[in-house]
């Protein structure tokens, strides 16, 4: 059986959920290898499925579906986003008020091991120094105390992509962006890591092994458990150095995300992920 992550490389909930229930329906889903365009075909039948993680930042549009596939069916839980970063780096998702409202419902509905809080990444600029992390962090974290039970977070990773999105709002907007180095990573981590524990939260390093904390398993067979299900493989996958994430099948596409976070790695331009949005056709057999 197989936990099905839907999905690190976009925002199936906020905004693939029609296209989501037809796959359920179907029984399986087609999901593209993006370096050798191999095709593979994913059962999503209840003999097939040991749980999902759901990764997003609105899942409102996404609880009709959630009710009626998922809940009761499968466990599940949420790796829910939210940082509260001004609207030039954050364009298009949920303001800090509404996405604390969402978690904190989610939560009571289905219980503090239905969502991960995710502050990441943590970025470095003009507009948001360290000051700011920490008295936004410390909000939200009060926010959702008795929510939640972890944080996951990570410093930003200055992918390609990542790399030209940031470098065209410097050009346009005069700002600064900055990698720290690891002393002072380190010791905003251990302020932040001090807030959290005073609200009852964990906080857990998403693949940044260089770093003293927690890892984070992002994809966790003990959550899953936690949400009432059995069975599960407890083989780790990481994709990278420091992951422990047990074996799973991510279901979504790059480049397919419209909220237009200039720090995203999966997503090369804003307008893309808007077209793709667009023009996405919710009967087809893969997202891509």
């Amino acid at each position: 059986m197989t936990v099905i992550s839907a999905s690190y490389k976009t925002d199936i909930p906020a905004f693939y959920g029609n296209w989501f229930s037809r796959r359920m329906a179907a029984g399986w889903v087609a999901v593209r290898n993006p370096f050798n365009g191999h095709l593979s075909k994913i059962s999503l039948r209840p003999d097939a499925v040991s749980g999902f993680v759901f990764w997003t930042r609105n899942a409102g549009p996404f609880l009709p579906v959630l009710n009626a596939l998922v809940a009761g069916r499968f466990p599940f839980y949420f790796q829910f986003t939210i940082t509260g970063y001004p609207r030039l780096l954050e364009p298009s998702v949920l303001s800090r008020d509404q996405a604390i409202d969402q978690v904190l419902r989610l939560a009571e509905r289905y219980g503090p091991a239905a969502v991960v809080w995710r502050y990441d990444p943590i970025l470095l600029s003009d507009l948001t120094p360290e000051a700011f992390h920490q008295q936004t962090f410390a909000d939200i974290s009060a926010a959702l105390a008795g929510a939640v039970d972890e944080v996951v977070v990570s410093f930003t990773r200055f992918y390609r992509k990542t790399s030209l999105n940031l470098r065209r709002v410097e050009a346009g907007a005069g700002l600064a962006f900055r990698d720290p180095d690891a002393t002072e990573k380190q010791a905003l981590l251990d302020r932040l890591s001090s807030v959290a524990a005073a609200h009852g939260q964990t906080l857990t390093l998403c693949t940044q092994p260089e770093l003293a904390g927690p890892a984070a398993a992002c994809i966790s067979a003990d959550r899953l458990a936690a949400m009432g299900g059995t069975g599960f493989s407890r083989k780790i996958q990481g994709n990278r150095d420091g992951c422990l994430c047990v074996q799973s099948r991510d279901i979504g596409a790059y480049d397919s995300c419209a909220q237009g976070c200039v720090y995203c790695y999966a997503v090369r331009r804003a307008e893309k992920g808007q077209a793709f949005v667009r023009h996405h056709d919710p009967a087809a057999a893969e997202l891509l």
